[in-house]
């Protein structure tokens, strides 16, 4: 059945229907990752997304169990050029079973091109290559975090009782992300990204992460005043929208990209050992390196290709941060190793608290 990506300037792609038919609005956007689609499509930051798969071949290996990252397809609807592979654990039966929609047959080179030379755009799906829109979603909006966070703590136990406790923020955490610091020996409470600071130290945690999720960080700046008490005195680690928000919290300005980095081959260099490192990205918005007070703020990490900031270290409190996703660690150890360094030092913190 032929169907539509519609975009806001009237621009239409043609291609044909897969997953669960029916109209649907979101920011289109593009990621250039050969494998990881189901990753991508259960990545909670993908809500509200409309996402366009670069590689030209989707679904051969079709759906795996314990691959995803979340529960279900958080992203809004998926754009590919093929098609492959069927079956129960085919990709478009997969995707009808969770409701989203998709479309296939599409020129997706032209879109990428679009959207890289235009920036940033929203678009629909339709059967109608000339539908009626009422109203486009707001990305400035803390609807996409609320939408894909947790809406009670959830306890993750360790193998022993006197492991560091760490309170993961859920912005719209990825399992994968929760799993490494399981991995690492840590206890872990998922917490709503709406608990208030008192709440959270009454769990009395070893250490805090700021999770992924989805929209513009500058949702969040009605609340992220109250989480500077907190992170102060608690060794902290913010992640892709974690490490924007925690930089707004200090003073620091984010801004838009033109198309954004997603995708598992971003370059991005360690600036005080010089390596880099290929890493997985899913972002449009980034921390405006002019807005940083480098009285405040180290610089750690940094995009070889436009850069961007990639990473950041407080130099009064125990805070650093990663733009890009060190759980997926797709190149050398070093990137997945920043879960490592953040447990020694709460595991650091800890015992200094226990042993004066």
């Amino acid at each position: 059945m032929d169907a539509y990506l519609v975009f806001e300037d009237g621009e239409t792609f043609s291609g044909q229907w897969i997953g669960s038919p029916k109209e649907t609005l979101g920011e289109v956007v593009f990621t250039t990752g050969m494998t990881g689609y189901q990753e991508v499509m259960t990545d909670p930051s993908y809500a509200g997304q409309i996402v366009t798969f670069t590689y030209p071949l989707i679904g051969n290996y079709g759906t795996v169990m314990g691959e995803s990252e979340s529960d279900a397809p958080t992203c809004t609807g998926v754009v590919v050029s093929e098609l492959f592979g069927g079956g129960e654990n085919g990709l478009a039966v997969w995707l009808d079973r969770h409701g989203v929609p998709g479309l296939s047959g599409v020129d997706t080179r032209a879109v990428v091109r679009k959207i890289r030379s235009q920036g940033a755009m929203r678009g629909m799906f339709s059967s109608n290559p000339r539908p009626t829109v009422t109203g486009w979603p707001d990305p400035l909006s803390a609807e996409w975090v609320d939408s894909v966070s947790v809406r009670t703590p959830v306890f993750h136990p360790a193998k022993v009782s006197d492991a560091s406790h760490i309170v993961l923020i859920d912005f719209g955490y990825k399992r994968s992300i929760l799993q490494s610091l399981i991995e690492g020996g840590c206890q872990v409470t998922v917490v709503p990204w709406f608990w208030p600071p008192q709440k959270i130290e009454s769990l009395d945690p070893d250490g805090l992460l700021f999770s992924n999720g989805p929209g513009d960080p500058k949702a969040m700046l009605p609340w992220v005043s109250g989480w500077v008490p907190l992170v102060q005195k608690i060794p902290t680690l913010g992640i892709c929208l974690g490490h924007q928000i925690l930089a707004l919290a200090f003073g620091a300005d984010t801004q838009r990209l033109p198309f954004g980095h997603r995708g598992s081959n971003h370059p991005v260099k360690e600036l005080a050992t010089e390596e880099v490192w290929m890493t997985s990205q899913n972002h449009g918005y980034a921390v405006c390196s002019d807005s940083l007070d480098l009285a405040v703020w180290e610089l750690t990490h940094s995009h070889v290709n436009d850069g961007s900031v990639e990473g950041l270290a407080h130099r009064q409190y125990p805070i650093f941060t990663a733009q890009f996703h060190p759980e997926a660690h797709p190149g050398p150890e070093d990137a997945a190793g920043l879960f490592q360094r953040f447990i020694d030092r709460v595991n650091a913190a800890k015992e200094v608290k226990v042993y004066g």
